[in-house]
């Protein structure tokens, strides 16, 4: 279980710290920020990522939750067989 999230932990952190992944983006905002200007496409880039913090701060907190609800369970259940 333990290689499992570690592997997983390790894909997340490389696929988000890929330079591909800044460079996506919508039709809608690369038309926006390619009209507004440099100044405005970095302040819509800027709001873009400020914006996406709290879902992943949101689905961290459950994967901290549920893996430590998962970690106490089994050290109930050695606790009992021992």
């Amino acid at each position: 279980m333990k290689n499992i999230i570690i592997s997983l932990s390790i894909l997340l952190l490389l696929s988000v710290l890929s330079i591909e992944a800044f460079a996506q983006g919508c039709v809608t905002c690369t038309n926006t920020a390619a009209q507004l200007g440099q100044d405005s496409a970095i302040g819509l880039n800027k709001g873009i990522i400020y914006l996406v913090i709290m879902p992943i701060t949101i689905v961290i907190g459950f994967g901290i939750y549920f893996y430590r609800r998962h970690k106490h369970s089994q050290d109930e259940d050695y606790i009992a067989e021992a």
